[in-house]
């Protein structure tokens, strides 16, 4: 399985949010972002998408491959 590199949490502080109040915002449980912004779980398209908007970003500039795996 291939590494995600997240900067969700980097992100999601920027904006003010604590995990509950993102997780809140996109229908998902707290738990759920902690996992993400740990590199446990990967998202789903639709999850990242949903965050992306919520945290009004991109998807991009949220997740990326490491180097020489894209």
């Amino acid at each position: 399985m291939t590494d995600l590199l997240a900067h969700l949490k980097a992100k999601r502080t920027e904006a003010g949010l604590t995990q509950g109040e993102l997780a809140e915002r996109v229908g998902v449980s707290r738990k759920t972002i902690n996992t993400v912004e740990n590199g446990v779980f990967v998202p789903s398209t639709v999850l990242a998408l949903k965050l992306a908007a919520a945290l009004g970003t991109t998807v991009e500039a949220l997740f990326e491959l490491p180097p020489g795996e894209g």
